[in-house]
């Protein structure tokens, strides 16, 4: 959202800036950064996060640009390319070969792929194509809100009290950042029916 304000991308309204300081605490209650067991930082940890919401931020941005001029296919088309290639090159052919994978495993792995990139990929480019970035990015935070709940259902994981306070959080900044804007909103004249 900051970037997007600096290079005139968006203008910071209160309800921007209300919603992202509700999913960012949020965010921080639901993954325990208050938790009573403590709350300690690695460096390394720290280094990657940040990196990794650079990336992030980087990708919705330059992605709904891209979505707006490019067919959301072939994008993803691109996209699933370049991280195949990087991936060829970091686990070569031969060591997947040498692995000695049997039919039920590459079965598993072929539905895994679908269901866990695929997918996904193709419904985010499909919200990214109609979102701003700052609106994509707050209904993103479902994911870590998505992993608690599966695992209190399918684990039997139990939820703090701070952790809901945190889902709650993050579904009020949901709800806040998908409001249209009041600025913009515009009355459409009405139009009297011709005879």
């Amino acid at each position: 959202m900051l970037y997007t304000i600096a290079v005139g991308l968006q203008k910071p309204t209160l309800q921007r800036i209300t919603a992202v300081a509700l999913a960012v605490s949020g965010i921080t209650l639901v993954i325990g950064i208050f938790s009573s067991g403590g709350f300690r930082l690695d460096t390394i940890g720290v280094m990657a996060a940040l990196a990794a919401a650079f990336s992030f931020a980087f990708y919705n941005i330059g992605g709904h640009s891209i979505l707006a001029r490019y067919d959301r296919w072939m994008v993803l088309l691109y996209v699933i390319l370049g991280a195949s290639l990087f991936w060829l090159i970091v686990n070569p052919p031969w060591k997947i070969v040498a692995a000695h994978y049997s039919e039920a495993q590459w079965l598993f792995l072929l539905a895994f792929s679908l269901v866990s990139v695929l997918a996904p990929f193709s419904f985010y480019f499909a919200g990214l194509q109609h979102l701003e970035p700052t609106r994509a990015i707050v209904v993103s935070c479902l994911e870590p809100v998505f992993s608690i709940v599966i695992a209190v259902i399918a684990l039997g994981e139990l939820m703090r009290p701070l952790q809901t306070l945190g889902i709650v959080l993050v579904l009020v900044a949901i709800v806040i950042v998908q409001l249209p804007d009041r600025k913009s909103h515009q009355e459409i004249p009405l139009v009297e029916p011709m005879e």
